[in-house]
């Protein structure tokens, strides 16, 4: 496989990320190196492999969706420190982009 040219210095711009040069350098050899391994991988042949999701067997660990008592409306909001016509009532969180 050819060596792949990736600009460690563009994607840490790209994620807002501040490199040292020796950052960038080291960043660039740990990445060659999952490229070589990587590499090495595709030299195996796996079209007799059954794809999976997860390497171990995953059983269903949910449980049966089964209606039950719930709070009333009354008592959902009784300790709300605010609430305002049977709903709680919570500060605005989100901010303008600008």
């Amino acid at each position: 496989m050819a060596q792949a040219l990736i600009d460690v210095a563009y994607i840490a711009k790209l994620a807002k990320l501040d490199l040292t040069p020796e950052e960038t350098a080291s960043f660039s050899a740990d990445l060659n190196q999952v490229l070589n391994h990587v590499a090495q991988l595709e030299q195996w042949d796996t079209s007799e492999v059954a794809p999976m999701y997860h390497p171990l067997p995953v059983f269903d660990a949910v449980r049966e969706d089964i209606p039950g008592d719930s709070l009333s409306n009354d008592a959902a909001v009784a300790n709300a420190p605010a609430a305002e016509d049977g709903q709680f009532r919570v500060p605005k969180v989100v901010e303008s982009a600008h």
